[in-house]
């Protein structure tokens, strides 16, 4: 040993090493590089975005094209505080529905229900509040808009959690009782990786998902006042309003440079990184790569500053969080008779609110809206109803297949991953000018033939859910249907379908939802003075809320979110059931 001896070679052999290994090297040099310019433009955004109101209306929006990086920077801003506050919803509200039977009752029908409500009838309600706290001050409308995109983002993200922290193997979750892991490391340790391939892939189409309203929660209506926010978003809608072909041009290219950034910059590390959390019994073949995760870990003086947090995160491991013992716990059929009467309590807490709720919004339609106008409503949406079935069907028919081919190949995967993404972010209303054209120039049903936009934007929950299954599919299962020569309809129905079963459900349920509020956009059309019209739901509360007619958005709203609750109660949720039984991986 060197340590031992008198050497001065040695010695300074050791020390030159021992500086080698903190002194960094040019790949430090790079990823400073990367976060000091994201913290730059991080900040310079923030400073912009608590400037004062008075400045919309001094500098308003316009279609220059050197103003394009600006408002990309804020749209970006917007995009990602959404998606931090849809993952902190996501760990708690999802976690606590799939741990508490009595919290699941109420916080799955509302996720039914919430992803039906249009991002417009959140605006309606969140608008004056955020104004409110936050008077002179662009941020107020910053944070109604941000609501607005966590609203396109968060029940996505939730029902994926939901379903992974329900499909844990229960060999892996006996393994960990039997270590003794508290609650509090089962979560961290099995579950939060167990879910981390799903969460990861639903973050994405969330993140693209969140681009397809962005127009809608850019352009802000308080009362007779508009407040129009710097972003693609407005540019979009303000070059639309002007016919102008060549500004939609340029805001989709920036949207596609956008895109590109984040997928290579964050969203394939985290791909890469989250591949570790694959459930294998044996060694996988290919890995999805990253150049920005391979930069990362060949730093030296990064790791030495951020070993202080991975210490810190360590230490939060090892804290066991017990449940506190009651002091005299009941025992047989008195405990069974006292969780039942809970139940019954519980259920009957939750139905008077329910009915409560029904009873208000009732009593306030009825002064105004007679039993025709309900059947208008009720008519509609199941047109609507019958829309969404046939298109969730078609695309399930086209993406599923192709998903599983992408998922099983992490090479395709990354070429795919931010063509997917941009396709998934692509605004439907950049359509719009084109399917207008169409249908006046062929004379064709708008009634049929606007039903195709309703799910443009759509679709892709399944093809990212689907490339999610496929991918986070084992290896040892792969092999085995190999060696037992599972081919064409045998494979797809004995290997590859039940593995990808319960994200295929995640992804048709959050799919089904997005058309549904997609449909208020998709039903009723125009470009220039050229307007088209379907008759289904979408388009009632579209004409609706277009006249400032509120019963009749409350009216069409609560039809909407009766058929959403029944089409999950009936069809959806008996699938997740089945999934969560039969098809997990034990």
């Amino acid at each position: 040993m060197v340590f031992l001896s008198n050497d001065r070679r040695g010695h300074a052999a050791v020390a030159e090493l021992a500086r080698a290994r903190i002194l960094p090297n040019g790949y430090d040099l790079v990823a400073f590089a990367f976060v000091a310019s994201l913290a730059v433009l991080a900040l310079h955004g923030a400073a912009e975005m608590r400037a004062p109101l008075e400045g919309l209306a001094s500098a308003p929006l316009t279609l220059d094209p050197a103003r394009l990086p600006q408002y990309a920077l804020r749209t970006t801003l917007r995009m990602f505080a959404a998606i931090a506050a849809s993952l902190i919803f996501t760990f708690v509200i999802a976690t606590l529905a799939a741990k508490s039977r009595r919290a699941e009752m109420i916080i799955i029908p509302a996720l039914d229900i919430l992803q039906s409500v249009p991002v417009l009838g959140f605006l309606t309600f969140t608008v004056t509040f955020f104004m409110g706290i936050f008077p002179g001050s662009q941020l107020g409308a910053e944070c109604a808009s941000v609501f607005a995109i966590f609203t396109s983002q968060a029940w996505n993200m939730a029902f994926s959690f939901y379903q992974s922290l329900r499909t844990v193997p229960r060999d892996l979750d006996e393994v960990s009782r039997g270590f003794g892991l508290s609650a509090w490391q089962r979560f961290w340790r099995l579950e939060a990786p167990f879910a981390a391939p799903g969460l990861v892939w639903n973050t994405m189409m969330s993140m693209s998902g969140g681009w397809f309203f962005v127009v809608a929660s850019e352009a802000i209506t308080v009362g007779n006042t508009t407040v129009q926010l710097p972003g693609l978003g407005s540019w979009l809608a303000v070059a639309i309003d002007k016919q102008d072909f060549a500004a939609v041009g340029w805001a989709v290219l920036a949207m596609g440079i956008v895109i590109v950034l984040y997928d290579q910059l964050l969203f394939r590390p985290i791909v890469a990184w989250a591949d570790k959390f694959r459930f294998e019994q044996t060694a996988g073949q290919d890995k999805p790569r990253s150049w920005v995760y391979s930069l990362i870990q060949r730093t030296r003086l990064l790791k030495l500053l951020t070993r202080p947090i991975g210490w810190i995160w360590r230490s939060l491991m090892l804290v066991r969080l017990s449940a506190t013992s009651q002091a005299a716990p009941l025992v047989g059929r008195d405990r069974s008779m006292t969780t039942r009467a809970l139940d019954y309590a519980w259920l009957g807490l939750i139905a008077a609110v329910g009915l409560w709720g029904i009873w208000t919004a009732l009593s306030f339609v009825s002064q105004t809206l007679t039993w025709s106008d309900a059947w208008e409503a009720f008519s509609g949406g199941l047109v609507t109803l019958l829309r969404v079935i046939l298109l969730i069907a078609v695309a399930s028919l086209i993406w599923v297949p192709v998903g599983v081919w992408i998922g099983l190949r992490p090479a395709v995967a990354e070429r795919v991953q931010p063509v997917a993404q941009f396709l998934a972010a692509f605004p439907a209303n950049v359509l719009f000018p084109f399917a207008v054209v169409a249908i006046v120039a062929t004379g064709v049903s708008p009634n049929v033939w606007l039903s195709p936009l309703m799910v443009l934007g759509t679709q892709w929950y399944i093809l990212f859910n689907v490339i999610a299954g496929a991918s986070a599919f084992p290896t040892d299962l792969r092999e085995a249907a190999s060696v037992y020569q599972l081919r064409s309809w045998t494979w797809w129905r004995r290997a590859i379908l039940p593995g990808i079963f319960p994200y295929y459900v995640t992804g048709a349920l959050t799919a089904s939802g997005g058309s549904w509020n997609a449909s208020i956009v998709a039903e009723v059309v125009s470009w220039g003075h050229t307007k088209l019209e379907a008759f289904g739901l979408g388009s009632y509360i579209a004409k609706a809320t277009e006249a400032g007619d509120y019963p009749r958005v409350i009216l069409g709203i609560g039809v909407m979110s009766l058929f959403v609750t029944l089409l999950n109660r009936t069809l959806w949720r008996p699938l997740y059931v089945f999934a969560e039984r039969r098809l997990r991986l034990n």
